[in-house]
């Protein structure tokens, strides 16, 4: 009786710390596959949830830091949502891989078409973005999202100085290191092969798949030697054995 008070009792204090969590972590976020490293290139997943119970989300409105330009942003189709990208001119261009960049993506817009954040639902949207600023330790989005009962909900809010969270906080990038390449780790080490390379490591590959089935047969081939031998052996005794009888009779 007493194991069933207290189970009840944790399972409502769970249920109450869910409960007050939930809205004050019900914002659009933005987060990084693996990391996002200065200097280099990343995914990153802007997640919208959606907080109304008799709304659902149509629009996502997210815009692009002014004072550190992106030289390339890339979205990744979403289905049901429709995505309208937004450039605009610099005030200093951008030299990437030896060209100038005069213009730069300000905002991406998502709106569904025949999708939508139903009530209790989150939707993620992919967007990979470079080359991530070296001087700047984190990079902030204002997010706009629209309802569809005309509802607008404003993430423009950056943190304040004494890390207090805002009312309606802009999703907020958080920088790493850079890495001693220079470039962003993961997948893009391998992007970054050279043919040579490639070839290279084809060809160590196949030299040890090579070794390893060389010693496999050879220890096969041991192995049947052996058999055999035993095999041999034992006729041997035998043969002794009934030639000693014979001679004995």
């Amino acid at each position: 009786m007493k194991l069933s008070r207290i189970a009840l009792t944790g399972g409502v204090a769970a249920s109450t710390v869910l409960l007050i969590a939930g809205p004050a972590a019900a914002h659009v976020s933005v987060q990084p596959v693996g990391e996002a490293a200065k200097g280099g290139y990343a995914t990153l997943n802007f997640k919208v949830p959606n907080e109304r119970d008799q709304a659902s989300t149509v629009k996502l409105e997210v815009n692009f830091p002014a004072d550190h330009p992106l030289s390339s942003v890339t979205p990744q189709a979403v289905p049901g949502w429709k995505i309208d990208i937004t450039k605009s001119k610099l005030d200093k261009p951008l030299e990437v891989h030896g060209k100038k960049i005069t213009e730069a993506v300000s905002k991406v817009t998502w709106t569904a078409d025949e999708g939508e954040i139903a009530p209790g639902y989150f939707q993620q949207f992919p967007v990979s973005v470079g080359a991530l600023p070296e001087d700047a330790d984190q990079l902030v989005f204002k997010a706009i999202q629209t309802y569809d009962n005309k509802e607008v909900v404003r993430w423009i809010e950056e943190p304040t100085a004494g890390g207090e969270e805002p009312d309606s906080p802009a999703p907020v990038l958080k920088l790493t290191a850079a890495a001693e390449d220079g470039h962003g780790g993961g997948a893009a080490d391998d992007a970054g092969k050279t043919d040579d390379h490639k070839a290279a490591d084809a060809d160590a590959s196949a030299k040890e798949s090579s070794t390893a089935a060389s010693s496999s047969s050879s220890d096969t081939t041991a192995r049947t030697l052996g058999i055999i031998g035993i095999v041999i052996g034992i006729g041997g005794i035998a043969f002794g054995v009934l030639a000693g009888r014979r001679r004995s009779a």
